[in-house]
């Protein structure tokens, strides 16, 4: 049996950011996936996660956590593909290290992702978003921390990975207030902040004292926010922006919905999908043309730039009977 923990290590801490320099944000997914799988897996064969062997992974217990993550956890389709390529990149990283498995590593390999539906996003309204950026207390050093970390959020349209990874040394407020933002991919990009979002963060580093971090942004103990730390914070103000704005309780709210609505209102701005894809920095357009089909305006416009067709009239004639009773039914 082959010990999992140090072919893992290797795999999170060397071969993704070295060989394949993928970023700390992607390794950290990466990362949090293997750790979902390895506590499932421990509990499924009553062990511990250090005991576990590469052996035992195979593709059952790998279907199975998949299946666990959309019906237990409530994970979308989405999701579990992206759990499912974190796993696969692993098995991949295996066949050339290890190929005692490598008939383990193609099985799981041949794992097929599952088709996910092109669904409409979601994003906050003016007034809802106001409401949102409204709601901490700049009295505390808390609420002045959250306050800045909403309006960022927002006016970068940043990934929260990318916003929880920002460093002091990211954050430039002369002569021009900017934020410099490793996205995914290792896509790079340099963003001017409004006045109201540079104020916002002026608030904070009054603040936030000179502890060991480097980090922009930190939790309660000193440390570098968290992903769930963030998520744990938005969905507080969330609850208290819900009292001026009641819409806000029918709406689900991630991290990402800040990102969604800077997207959308830079379109209303500007019509340009271009622009969107810049600020977001997107790898190609066909990663933006989703707010296009948010977008109603776009649509209205297209309609009045064509005629509609006439109605021809015509004569109602019931169906055929045989012809009804061969289609299918609703």
């Amino acid at each position: 049996m082959t010990p999992l923990g140090p072919h893992l290590t290797v795999f999170l801490r060397e071969y993704l950011p070295s060989q394949r320099e993928m970023s700390v944000q992607t390794s950290d997914t990466y990362a949090y996936a293997f750790q979902l799988l390895v506590c499932f897996v421990a509990e499924r064969l009553k062990t511990t996660p250090s005991a576990l062997s590469i052996e035992q992974l195979d593709p059952t217990l790998v279907l199975a956590f998949l299946e666990h993550l959309e019906k237990e956890r409530g994970n979308c389709a989405r999701t579990r593909n992206s759990r499912l390529a974190a796993i696969k990149t692993f098995f991949r990283f295996l066949e050339y290290r290890l190929p005692s498995c490598l008939d383990q590593a193609r099985r799981i390999r041949a794992i097929p992702v599952k088709k996910t539906d092109e669904v409409i996003i979601g994003y906050l309204n003016r007034e809802e978003l106001q409401a949102l950026l409204d709601s901490p207390d700049p009295s505390s050093r808390q609420g002045l921390r959250d306050r800045a970390m909403l309006h960022l959020a927002y006016a970068g349209g940043l990934r929260v990975s990318e916003l929880v990874g920002l460093r002091m040394a990211d954050l430039a407020l002369h002569p021009q207030a900017t934020i410099h933002v490793m996205g995914k991919g290792r896509r790079e990009r340099i963003l001017p902040l409004w006045k109201e979002t540079a104020s916002a963060l002026r608030g904070w580093l009054r603040v936030r004292g000179e502890p060991q971090s480097t980090a922009l942004f930190l939790n309660a103990r000193g440390d570098a926010m968290t992903r769930s730390g963030f998520e744990y914070i938005l969905e507080e103000h969330v609850r208290t922006a819900s009292a001026k704005q009641p819409s806000l309780a029918n709406k689900r709210v991630s991290p990402h919905s800040l990102r969604h609505s800077c997207a959308m209102h830079t379109l209303h701005a500007t019509g340009d999908i271009r622009k969107v894809s810049l600020w977001l920095g997107h790898a190609t357009l066909q990663s933006t043309e989703i707010y296009l089909r948010a977008d109603p305006t776009e649509k209205l416009e297209a309609m009045a730039s064509l005629v509609p067709p006439t109605l021809r009239r015509g004569r109602f004639r019931p169906p055929d009977k045989l012809l009804a009773m061969l289609r299918p039914k609703p």
